[in-house]
């Protein structure tokens, strides 16, 4: 967890490399973890460019210059601008390096030796992804889903809308078995979630 908003920032290792999902602020803890354990950066993915997903990128960019930044498409332009990273209501402003690579869901990610779905899990922002690695039955899903609720969408460029179909359509198909890790908060799963998320109950049909 990294920041003043807790933000969960993942490092995905196999072997001897690893990847990043998401830069909270005040990321020395993350790093310094990679660096104990002598592993190898290969990737930062975001999947989202709010200001506490993105606060410390320039930072760990400014250690491992040569490893790419990935995001969605639909955020481009989303890091360097206060406006569009929410920054600004936080009475901040935020202006991280762009991203190197943009996807658009679909794509499949091959790294660390496997490969990684993308999913396109928009709502909470419009260019949210979900990376989902069927081998190990994981999904890392930003803050479109969380143990017990959801992200939020009342945000300037959040659609509720979107995030009911994206909810409904693309994270309640992946099979109850699959562990959730989400932005913010403890990891649950697809069936737990499905169960007794009252959000999810909520929008269940009738």
């Amino acid at each position: 967890m990294l920041g003043d908003w807790a933000t969960n920032c993942y490092v995905v290792e196999r072997g001897s490399d690893c990847i990043i999902v998401d830069c909270g602020f005040d990321p020395e803890p993350m790093i310094r973890s990679i660096e104990e354990r002598s592993l190898s950066l290969q990737l930062i993915v975001l999947t989202h460019a709010h200001l506490d997903h993105i606060g410390g990128l320039d930072e760990v960019s400014s250690r491992y210059p040569s490893v790419p930044v990935v995001i969605h498409e639909r955020e481009r332009g989303f890091c360097s601008d206060p406006m569009l990273n929410l920054s600004v209501l936080a009475g901040m402003s935020v202006r991280v390096r762009e991203p190197d690579h943009f996807v658009k869901g679909g794509e499949t990610i091959p790294v660390l030796g496997t490969e990684f779905r993308v999913l396109h899990t928009p709502g909470h922002s419009p260019g949210g992804i979900t990376l989902v690695h069927d081998p190990s039955r994981s999904a890392l899903v930003g803050d479109t889903l969380f143990a017990g609720s959801i992200g939020r969408t009342d945000f300037p460029t959040s659609d509720p809308d979107q995030m009911r179909r994206t909810l409904r359509e693309i994270l309640m198909s992946l099979p109850d078995e699959y562990r959730v890790y989400p932005g913010h908060g403890p990891s649950t799963t697809i069936g737990r979630e499905r169960a007794t998320n009252p959000w999810l109950l909520e929008m269940a049909p009738p």
